[in-house]
């Protein structure tokens, strides 16, 4: 069982941010799936050293709570959720449709209800699990901009910096849709971080079930959302960030790095005892089409944020 632990060494290292820019537009291709949530992650415990504590604390809270499941979160969390469309270009200004789709795929993902589901091999069938988190549209808010990228610093989600504030965050999930540049598809915020500042950034070009697959493929089946707000609900990557890093459940094999395309199964990893790879779990790094199952480990991890206590407590109140 891998160990579970937050390290504060997170504040020694540092990684290198995405910058704003202003190089970059909606026609940019990605060829390797980018996550930029730990590298903000990093940059923000370095600028708020508190928020280290803070983290540790909800850690340390998280334990606890998957050790008594009987005090877990019984029936479903329904989240509203906020769609901020930052556009320059008709492109970025994406439908409703669009927006929708990706609501659709959420609620499909996190219930166990996408058609792939039944592709995971018996090798993980006894731990594959069905989160129960329903997601609705709440509402659509709609801003032009001149700028041609944002970066992963955060200035899509203020209005000073000409982007759009997050609405009512202790109670919603709020998605920013902007191009972001740099080759990054999203980046989320972890529990425990500012409330200013709370929610998922996603790249139009895959966020939901895109109908320009030309340029958004193999990112267009909505399953960047599902990745970002996996790490807003608190679960890792599950690599770990590190070379057979600990993403902090115990039920996910150890992986030796990220893996990207679609894996031929059985593909095993280099750490001790050479398990075979969970690559088909949504906090790796595959194609939309490779990753399509969640495990009860990184169920009762986010269940533990919605009880009493928890970091997103406020999300479970009628």
């Amino acid at each position: 069982m891998k160990k579970i632990c937050l390290v504060l060494a997170f504040m020694l290292v540092l990684f290198s941010c995405q910058k704003e820019d202003n190089t970059s537009n909606i026609q940019q291709k990605t060829f390797q799936r980018t996550c930029a949530s730990q590298e903000v992650l990093q940059r923000q415990l370095l600028e708020n050293p508190e928020l280290a504590v803070r983290m540790n604390q909800i850690e340390a809270f998280t334990e606890n709570a998957m050790l008594h499941q009987n005090r877990l979160v019984n029936g479903k969390i329904e989240i509203p959720v906020v769609v901020n469309v930052l556009y320059r270009t008709a492109a970025e200004n994406i439908s409703l449709t669009q927006i929708q789709s990706q609501i659709d795929v959420l609620n499909k993902d996190y219930n166990a209800l996408n058609t792939d589901y039944n592709q995971v091999p018996a090798l993980f069938s006894g731990v594959k699990a069905n989160i129960g988190i329903s997601f609705v549209l709440d509402q659509v808010i709609r801003k032009a901009t001149t700028k041609t990228s944002w970066g992963t610093r955060d200035a899509i989600k203020k209005v000073k910096s000409g982007g759009l504030n997050p609405t009512s965050a202790s109670t919603k999930l709020n998605l920013w849709v902007g191009t972001i540049g740099g080759g990054i598809l999203g980046y989320a915020q972890f529990p425990g971080g500012s409330l200013t500042t709370d929610g998922v950034v996603i790249d139009p070009l895959y966020f939901g079930v895109t109908s320009n697959s030309s340029l958004s493929y193999p990112y267009n089946l909505g399953r960047t959302a599902t990745h970002e707000v996996g790490h807003w609900l608190n679960l890792r990557h599950i690599w770990g960030d590190a070379t057979c890093g600990d993403d902090l459940v115990a039920d996910t094999p150890n992986h030796d790095s990220a893996n990207f395309g679609v894996p031929t199964y059985p593909h095993y990893s280099t750490c001790t005892g050479t398990p075979v790879e969970m690559t088909m779990n949504y906090m790796d790094y595959t194609d939309d089409r490779g990753m399509y199952m969640f495990s009860l480990g990184q169920k009762s991890r986010i269940s533990a944020i919605f009880i009493s206590g928890g970091p997103r407590f406020s999300f479970a109140q009628p």
